[in-house]
């Protein structure tokens, strides 16, 4: 089990992100500060996973419930509001449920790992690891994932003509592009930490320069 100590919120912490009910298996593993805001932490693992962000989503642990809350929604806390470290010691959890799209219902499970000291010059979030594809969005969960799979495999299949226009006959639910998956939670951390992006500066130009003229 992962020791928590009095320096935990400046400490980073790895998690580890599976979604349920999905196969092939598809897990993320990405270093956050325990000292991130929830509704921080809901664009880390929507950048790590490859998910869109369109929907709705919920963080729960025990009988606690974190997201966005709006007027009537009085049972919901403020994940705007609360830290990842302030969730494990009011709930004692050393896992959480991650919900999105609350009619397809993708359900991750976000397990806490090795807090660590965070690096000398390194911006958090990373992307650490990452194991198959994202489903598409609006497929109807795993289970409608699922019978798309097996549409897209058989070519008898009275939905495979259908899946294939959506998908494309190369898709494969194990192979992910993780080169942009990294690309954009390194994104994510640069814009959480106040940093912009770098646009390379144009040379100046000398008389020794060959096109100078």
């Amino acid at each position: 089990m992962a020791r928590f100590t009095h320096d935990a919120p400046h400490q980073i912490v790895h998690l580890r992100i599976t979604l349920d009910d999905v196969r092939p298996k598809v897990m993320r593993l990405v270093a956050v500060p325990f000292g991130i805001h929830l509704h921080r932490l809901h664009l880390v693992i929507q950048a790590a996973m490859g998910w869109r962000g369109s929907h709705l989503w919920l963080i729960e642990a025990r009988d606690m419930t974190w997201g966005m809350p709006g007027p009537d929604d009085t049972n919901l806390l403020p994940a705007s509001r609360t830290v990842l470290i302030d969730l494990i010691a009011d709930t004692g959890a050393r896992s959480f449920d991650y919900i999105y799209d609350l009619g397809d219902d993708w359900r991750h499970t976000v397990k806490i790992e090795t807090p660590t000291p965070s690096a000398p010059g390194v911006d958090y979030p990373l992307l650490l690891e990452a194991t198959g594809r994202c489903p598409p969005e609006d497929c109807g969960g795993p289970w409608g994932y699922r019978d798309m799979l097996d549409a897209l495999r058989d070519p008898k299949h009275q939905r495979h003509a259908e899946v294939v226009e959506r998908l494309g006959s190369d898709f494969d639910p194990a192979t992910i592009d993780s080169a942009s998956l990294e690309k954009a939670v390194a994104g994510l951390a640069r814009l959480l930490s106040g940093k912009k992006s770098r646009k390379p500066q144009p040379r100046k130009r000398t008389r020794g320069d060959p096109d100078l003229f």
